[in-house]
């Protein structure tokens, strides 16, 4: 391999990594874009639809809490009964 075929593979090679990087960029900053909207759209809500929001938020933490409660629970009965 030549020199200028090591160049020339070399800079292809950056210029489809630019662009990759690229693409992820822009699906970053539109997924920026978005949280920023979504946070601006909830500080307009209502003190009542907040704290909705909030009592829902706080209902699927405790839902997901209580999953990894029962999970680990049948870790702990699987490993007693030496399953």
């Amino acid at each position: 391999m030549g020199i200028k075929n090591f160049f020339k593979n070399a800079f292809g090679d950056m210029k489809k990594n630019a662009k990759a990087q690229h693409e992820v960029d822009k699906a970053n900053f539109a997924a920026a874009k978005a949280e920023s909207r979504a946070t601006w759209e909830e500080a307009k809500m209502s003190p009542a639809a907040r704290q909705d929001l909030m009592q829902k938020e706080r209902d699927a933490q405790i839902k997901a809490a209580n999953e990894r409660t029962a999970a680990a629970e049948a870790r702990i009965n699987n490993a007693k009964n030496g399953k």
